[in-house]
């Protein structure tokens, strides 16, 4: 039998010169050099941030300050505890410290907070929606005489909206459900929060009632408030999407229901997660405000929204613009900051974790 070669032997000499070649190369190189390059944790870290601060610009200082350059909070605090402004009415802060004027901001839509937090009364042909409801210590002068101030009647709340259940703005809900029975609606996880510590929600917590869904529509009268869920800020926290009008032109809104970091993020297991977990939120509201043509962003804290400076605004606009119609690049610019701000701090955990040999 016949060897017949499959090549001839000058191919088979290139090839093995080839060979010979890219395993010289190969030895050549040092491990250093073979292996991946290494991550610039810092570099990232201040890419995250300048994001952040080009897209604040004027607007959004407060979020930025809050977000990117104060110190974070280590976590929620989960302890079952009676705060000491209930068992002692005269431990909660000063009316001087808390109280603002309501205000007629849109032609249906109303500020009834204080000087750093906020609540909103909507209003339709069929009663009103309340978004958030402030503390238990001045929900009752700022939301309930708020109201009264602006010729609108408590009674005809028919839905309280909670945007996440922290006292600062679940803590009127139980006396607002206990005197006029509007529906209540919050997210699962902060309605098991109520449930679960009950000394710590003493005086705020109202019946389980509306479990919010993503995506989720109250329709009172001709005003549609569409939820969405958004957790980060506490597990449940929701935000919102609605129109109002603006001397009869509709505006749409963009309500975000939680903005600062609140969850455990100076660790890096279980904080990196968290911060996807908001990271994911920021980017959700961000598309439905976009999609929806949101050109006003709110939020439950002036520092957020400058809510309580542009009340004051209000009173001197003339025929000019609305303050708080800002334009639908500046709402998506918000969540750019947020974005940003949580990159940076989500990486730095990614650091520690790599320093620690952490997966």
């Amino acid at each position: 039998m016949r060897f017949v070669p499959l090549c001839s032997p000058v191919t088979f000499l290139v090839f093995f010169l080839s060979v010979v070649g890219v395993m010289v190369l190969m030895a050549s190189i040092s491990p250093a050099q073979q292996q991946p390059a290494q991550r610039n944790y810092e570099a990232e870290i201040q890419s995250a941030l300048e994001s952040a601060k080009s897209a604040a610009g004027f607007e959004f200082l407060g979020t930025l300050a809050r977000n990117c350059l104060l110190p974070q909070s280590g976590g929620e605090n989960l302890s079952d505890n009676v705060p000491e402004y209930v068992k002692d009415p005269a431990k909660a802060p000063p009316r001087a410290a808390w109280y603002a004027e309501p205000a007629k901001v849109f032609d249906n839509f109303y500020f009834v907070g204080g000087k750093i937090h906020s609540s909103w009364a909507l209003t339709t042909s069929q009663g009103i929606i309340l978004i958030d409801t402030i503390y238990p210590y001045n929900s009752e002068e700022l939301i309930l005489g708020g109201m009264k101030k602006l010729g609108l009647d408590p009674k005809d709340i028919k839905y309280v909206l909670i945007s996440h259940a922290h006292s600062d703005h679940i803590g009127g809900a139980e006396m607002l459900q206990s005197r006029y029975h509007p529906r209540i609606v919050m997210g699962g996880p902060d309605w098991e929060w109520v449930e679960k510590y009950p000394n710590r929600y003493k005086t705020m917590a109202p019946r389980r009632d509306i479990v919010a869904t993503d995506g989720m529509k109250i329709t009172l009268g001709e005003s549609t408030v569409t939820i969405w869920l958004t957790p980060g800020h506490t597990p449940g926290t929701v935000s919102y999407t609605f129109t109002v009008l603006d001397r009869g032109k509709p505006v749409n809104v963009a309500y975000s229901g939680g903005t600062a970091f609140n969850f455990v993020n100076n660790t890096p297991n279980p904080g990196i997660r968290n911060f996807q977990i908001y990271i994911d939120s920021q980017r959700h509201l961000a598309a439905k405000a976009a999609a929806t043509g949101a050109t006003v962003l709110l939020s439950n804290h002036s520092e957020f929204d400058n809510a309580y400076s542009k009340n004051r605004m209000l009173a001197g606009r003339g025929s000019g613009p609305h303050p708080y119609d800002i334009g639908a690049d500046w709402v998506q610019r918000y969540f750019k900051v947020t974005e940003g701000c949580a990159r940076a701090a989500q990486i730095r955990l990614e650091q520690k974790a790599a320093e620690r040999g952490m997966p």
